[in-house]
């Protein structure tokens, strides 16, 4: 159970981040170098996904 919690909260902690870093880039007008952060926490949410038995993971994570 602990290790499922910490996975979403990680995933969610790395979606927020990687949201955030393309927002900067288009709306701040931050460095395009925002974008190599935001691309490997948006991957890191994705594979943290993977992490969570499948049947669970979609329902879960959006609740």
């Amino acid at each position: 159970m602990i290790g499922t919690v910490s996975v979403y909260v990680g995933a969610a902690i790395a979606e927020i981040a990687g949201c955030f870093a393309f927002w900067a880039w288009l709306r701040l007008g931050k460095s395009p170098w925002w974008l190599v952060p935001g691309m490997v926490s948006l991957a890191l949410f994705a594979f943290l996904l993977t992490r969570v038995d499948s049947d669970l993971a979609g329902r879960a994570y959006a609740a």
